[in-house]
């Protein structure tokens, strides 16, 4: 693997939130999985809840630990880091040592490295709750974010999951040759922290699937696994799937099955699937590209990204 240079060689701090960033739950799993493959541990509750948390809205739930014992999960935004030791030694994760076997990423056990960050959006106060964040980040060192986000857009399932990769950090931009995004409208609490952070000195990246608005009840392991492989380009590591891929799979065969018993739901995505093949073909012209979005891609309501105007070359990234 190269070794991490500009954005990636410090601490980088990957970042999601459920809600209104987080379509089908793709974005929370995406980064959920990197804590879990990379055995990153708790840090630190970084806000009182109780502050910002709509209880009402974001409800607290109710579950059963393994000794039978009933437990109260509250909303909340949790700090992840790989453990902490004495020394900066790298720890190399290998076969049979906590990730895949098909993967070898080297942490350092300071956490010098990936961290993780997973919360609920909040409610009221953004201003306070994005101060209180960004002091926690500043306090853990980190010297990169990456925001993970999802949303819900015209697109067709049976199609490779169109994902979008910006930052407002010129050096960013050059390092890692993406674009700044050109949205403009509404935003989510990834928005207003990413401004912060760029604010206070620390570059970030945004990273956002766009997930079928026809199938957002249930959460998108297809959409999940576009995000963990943009994720692993950006940052030059190898994420371990587990069972994301055979999980895609029955996915798709799931949506394909119920399609197949509705009419207008099959006619639907074929026309989405046209709009989507005259993007990609080598002959499209930009006009062409223009036109076909403009026809199919005029919802903008309900967290459904194309609203007028829109083209792949000018993604709707909250």
């Amino acid at each position: 693997m190269a070794a991490r240079t500009g954005f990636t060689e410090g601490r980088i701090l990957i970042v999601a939130f459920d809600g209104w960033n987080d379509a089908a739950e793709a974005a929370s799993i995406a980064v959920k999985t990197v804590r879990d493959r990379l055995e990153l541990v708790e840090r630190a509750e970084v806000v009182d809840a109780e502050d910002y948390v709509d209880y009402q809205f974001n409800r607290p739930t109710v579950g059963i630990d393994e000794h039978g014992v009933k437990r109260i999960e509250w909303p909340s935004v949790t700090l992840y880091g790989p453990p902490a030791a004495s020394t900066p030694t790298p720890r190399r994760f290998g076969r049979g040592k906590g990730l895949a076997a098909d993967a070898e990423l080297s942490v350092h056990e300071d956490g010098s490295h990936l961290w993780a960050m997973l919360g609920t959006e909040p409610s009221r106060s953004w201003r306070r709750f994005s101060a209180e964040v960004l002091q926690s980040v500043q306090s853990a060192r980190i010297t990169g974010i990456v925001f993970v986000g999802a949303m819900l857009a015209d697109v067709p399932h049976t199609r490779p999951i169109s994902v979008f990769t910006t930052s407002e950090n010129v050096a960013v931009r050059e390092q890692l040759s993406i674009e700044r995004s050109s949205y403009e409208g509404p935003t989510g609490i990834l928005g207003i922290l990413a401004d912060a952070a760029e604010t206070a000195g620390i570059p970030t990246v945004s990273i956002w699937a766009s997930v079928p608005h026809y199938v957002h009840n249930a959460p998108s392991p297809k959409a999940t696994l576009a995000l963990i492989d943009r994720l692993e380009e950006v940052l030059d590591v190898v994420i371990p799937r587990g069972d994301l891929l055979d999980e895609s799979e029955t996915w798709e065969r799931g949506i394909d099955a119920l399609a197949g018993e509705d009419d207008d739901m099959s006619a639907y995505i074929e026309q989405l699937e046209q709009a989507r093949d005259t993007v990609d073909s080598p002959d499209a012209s930009g006009e062409a590209i223009a036109r076909e979005f403009e026809r199919f891609l005029r919802k903008g309501d309900d967290g459904v990204a194309g609203s007028e105007g829109s083209t792949p070359e000018d993604p709707k990234t909250p």
